[in-house]
Formats: structure tokens, sequence, C-alpha cells
């Protein structure tokens, strides 16, 4: 299992938000490099970066993303306004390794196939959030009206990877709902990259006995609940 640490970009800075919501921050950190440099000094294999605001429409960090990428010696994932191929391509160009899509694929989905066509499959993360039981699209404001299974299985033999995230306990610091991440892995063969509320070892261990691909954890490494060293050394065991 891929212990992987999240850095959310907004302003040039590393933030985290509360349940995805701009207004409501409860980290701020100038440096974002040197974030990203310490969780890969730490032994993170992976990193999952976020442009908030290329997802909010209201510029990029796409020269803060080239920097992290030029000072670590890991792959990095890149999510948050990939709306275009032109996007797309400009972020793998620059050495991304994986891109998330997200509403614009679920809304459209020939956007993916063109995507799988000039980038392949095995670059490309849908991003799945459930909210309710329902996929949430648009920053969570939304639901369609499609269970997360629905959605990952009209996509699962488009894309390499499937991030999924529970909208109900991201960023709360709660912990995980086990069931709902359990019956994903149940019915799909596709990688799972599981993100939300990931809050303590325990939470930590419960996703390593689900045999997933990958998890995200952001608020609860920079709050210091989660030891990054201590959690990779259980993902190996």
């Amino acid at each position: 299992m891929l212990i992987i640490p999240a850095v959310d970009l907004k302003d040039k800075k590393c933030v985290q938000l509360i349940q995805g919501d701009p207004n409501k921050k409860h980290l701020e950190i100038d440096n974002p490099v040197e974030v990203a440099k310490k969780f890969v000094e730490d032994g993170a294999e992976y990193l999952h970066i976020v442009d908030l605001d290329a997802a909010l429409g209201t510029g990029n960090n796409r020269d803060v993303i080239k920097n992290i990428i030029n000072e670590i010696n890991v792959p990095v994932e890149v999510g948050g306004g990939i709306r275009s191929l032109d996007v797309a391509k400009e972020l793998i160009d620059m050495g991304v390794d994986r891109v998330i899509v997200g509403t614009k694929a679920i809304l459209e989905p020939k956007f993916i196939d063109d995507l799988n066509k000039e980038i392949g499959k095995d670059k490309i993360v849908l991003a799945v959030e459930c909210k309710e039981g329902k996929v949430a699209i648009k920053g969570w404001k939304e639901k369609i009206d499609k269970t997360p299974i629905e959605v990952i299985k009209d996509f699962e033999d488009k894309v390499g990877y499937i991030l999924f995230t529970n909208v109900d306990v991201e960023g709360l610091l709660k912990g995980i709902n086990v069931e709902i991440i359990k019956e994903i892995i149940d019915k799909t063969d596709i990688p799972i990259i599981y993100s939300g509320g990931v809050t303590s070892m325990d939470d930590i261990k419960a996703l390593k006995e689900l045999d997933i691909y990958g998890v995200v954890i952001g608020s609860a490494l920079y709050k210091g609940l989660i030891d990054l060293k201590e959690a990779i050394k259980i993902s190996k065991k």
C-alpha cells in the first residue's frame, strides 16, 4: 500500500481546507517545496498535489508544481482544474506522473476517451467523490443520481486508477468508514486510492487490511496525528 502525502496549493502556499471549503483553512505554510521535500525525506514514495486555484478558476500554481518536481525524486499526481487536454498534456510534459480528473470527465465521458488517446490510461486518475451515498461533483456542491460503484463501472476500462474520497469525513479528522471502501474494492479490479478522514494509525492498519492500492493523507500529517515514517512502515508489512 502506498502512503501518499497531500500537498494542497493555494496562492503559492501549502494549505489544508476543512471539507474542501476555500474559506475554511486550518493550515497555511509559505513554502510548499520544503513541505514536499520533507515528506520525501521521511520516506514518501509518491506525492498527491492539488491546485486549488486551478480548481476554483482563480489562477494556477503550475510554477510551484514545477519547482516541487524539480526538487524531489519521487513521482507526483496532480489534480485541480484539469478540464482540457492541453492542461493535462502540459502537466504530463512538465513531469507529472498522473493527472486527476473529476467533474469534467463524469459529465463528459468523451473527455476521458480523448485523454486516453493523448496520454494513455495509466496516466489518468478518476476522482470519484462520495457524499451521502451519491457521487458529488463541482467541488462537492452538487450530487448526481449515481453511486460511486456505478460511476467506477462506467470508467474502469478507460482510466488507470480511481481516487475515492468520502466527502462526509474529509478534513474533519474523525476517521474513516471502512464499509464503503470495502464495498468498492470488492466490486472492481481497478487500483483504488483512498482519501478522506484518515486520522490515526488504526485507520492506516484498517486500509492496509483491505488490500487497497494507496491512501492519501493530508490534515493528519500536518497536525501530527499520524507519523509518516511509522505509517509507511505499517504500509509495507
